[in-house]
């Protein structure tokens, strides 16, 4: 798999009028209400349980957003390879699109942002008993599931696949690889955090062994039946991804935005479980609870790097979101203070990653613009300097800002160490560099950016 957050150059567009695309859920804006764009959550709206359920829409128009800035939403995300689009207030669709041949009806993978089913899954089970999160993994998958030492491999818990801080080596030739050869030792649990797909993977055996039911057959029972989502489980590879429409992605953002609560009917009753799954959960990666990309930390760190990177991790949505977020840009945002929930389904919008904030940080910027009442200028619609070619092989180039010349660039490796300081206009040569991950951070005109870089 390719990781990393850089991606190609494109001039970021300040959103314009642009004429919408394929079928969409927009109704005919009547009045524009002098209103926030996003007001305080309501008493949320749930659809019936029932897959294919009959789904209230909320009229854009309350909310005052404009009808242009609408459909510069919808362009930019469908120049930028986008399937399908949900916005959801209060549980009410409010922005709903879909592009190409894709349908409400096309189904798509979650890629990682299925890692958070799997969360809630091993935190049912726990309410029922069934396992302890704090319970080394040998006690469900048996000793010898690694090829650590016994002492080594006993101090691997369940929390510690919840959080990626297992301690095994993601540098292995193949880091999906979940046989014991392949998970072998490299820091002491808890001791190091790194996006690891094995140790993540094998949760689902631990959650199957731990209730002695088929994982899936669980799954359907405890968690999409009863809110109504459609999909399955499918294997690709050694790893396992699930499958759905775009609306059931919605779904289980709603969820997760109630806090674990459909209606009247409580899915996960362990609200202790589900704070922590959604705060930072260990000290190494600030942005990361069970298996929950987090906002509004002071710092991040991403696949394939042991690098911390400064400021949050969508700068332009709201410090109270938490994510789920899958490879080629699939994402659940869930902003709850502003009863807000955001997906997007499709290919990459840049180049191929594991898990993107930047794409992710662009979509919000359009999304504040979406209020009549907010001039452009205010929002901000800047991009940073955006890397390409991503994976290079010699020569990286990036485009700043209109009116600045120059800009100090520095590359770390991914030990955090400095490999090259250079003053640039938009040009860097990295050919002496050994292929690998590198952190790029760009100062220019007293701003700071940070993405990663591939070296082939």
């Amino acid at each position: 798999m390719t990781s990393g957050v850089g991606v190609r150059i494109e001039p970021f567009p300040v959103p314009h009028v642009k004429t919408s695309m394929q079928s969409s859920t927009l109704i005919p804006c009547l009045a524009l209400l002098a209103l926030p764009s996003f007001a305080l959550a309501q008493t949320p709206y749930f659809p019936a349980p029932v897959a294919g359920s009959t789904w209230e829409i909320t009229d854009p128009a309350t909310l005052g957003w404009c009808p242009e800035r609408i459909d510069s939403l919808y362009a930019y995300l469908g120049d930028h390879h986008t399937k399908g689009f949900i916005l959801l207030k209060d549980g009410r669709i409010v922005l709903e699109h879909y592009f190409g041949t894709f349908t409400q009806d096309s189904l798509w993978y979650w890629a990682s942002a299925g890692k958070t089913l799997t969360s809630t899954i091993v935190g049912i089970a726990q309410e029922d008993g069934s396992l302890d999160i704090n319970e080394p993994v040998s006690t469900y998958l048996g000793p010898g599931w690694t090829a650590e030492t016994p002492t080594q491999e006993a101090a691997i818990t369940v929390r510690h696949q919840l959080t990626m801080t297992t301690g095994l080596d993601d540098g292995v030739a193949n880091s999906d690889c979940t046989d014991p050869a392949c998970l072998a030792y490299i820091a002491d649990a808890g001791d190091r955090w790194a996006y690891h797909n094995a140790p993540y993977t094998l949760l689902q055996e631990v959650v199957a062994n731990a209730t002695g039911q088929n994982y899936y057959t669980y799954f359907n029972a405890r968690l999409r039946d009863p809110i109504g989502m459609d999909g399955f489980w499918f294997p690709i590879g050694e790893n396992i991804v699930y499958l759905s429409t775009v609306r059931s992605m919605a779904r289980f953002g709603l969820l997760a935005s109630n806090g674990m609560v459909w209606g009247t009917d409580t899915i996960l009753h362990d609200s202790a479980y589900f704070h922590a799954a959604i705060t930072p959960s260990q000290n190494l990666n600030h942005s990361y609870g069970y298996l929950w990309w987090l906002n509004g930390q002071d710092s991040f760190m991403l696949p394939s790097s042991q690098f911390v990177f400064p400021g949050e991790l969508v700068p332009h949505a709201p410090a109270d979101m938490y994510s789920a977020l899958g490879k080629n840009d699939q994402i659940i945002n869930v902003a709850p203070g502003q009863g807000l929930v955001l997906v997007r389904m499709g290919d990459p919008a840049y180049d191929a990653q594991l898990v993107s904030s930047v794409f992710d940080d662009h979509v919000w910027q359009y999304v504040n613009a979406l209020d009549c009442n907010t001039g452009i200028d205010e929002v901000g619609l800047q991009q940073g300097p955006v890397l390409a070619p991503n994976p290079c092989k010699d020569v990286v180039r990036f485009q700043l800002p209109n009116k600045v010349r120059s800009a100090e660039v520095t590359l770390f490796d991914t030990m955090g160490r400095t490999v090259l300081t250079t003053r640039s206009t938009g040009t860097i040569d990295v050919s002496m560099l050994a292929p690998g991950s590198y952190a790029v951070r760009i100062i220019s005109d007293g701003k700071t950016w940070t993405s990663a870089l591939k070296k082939e």
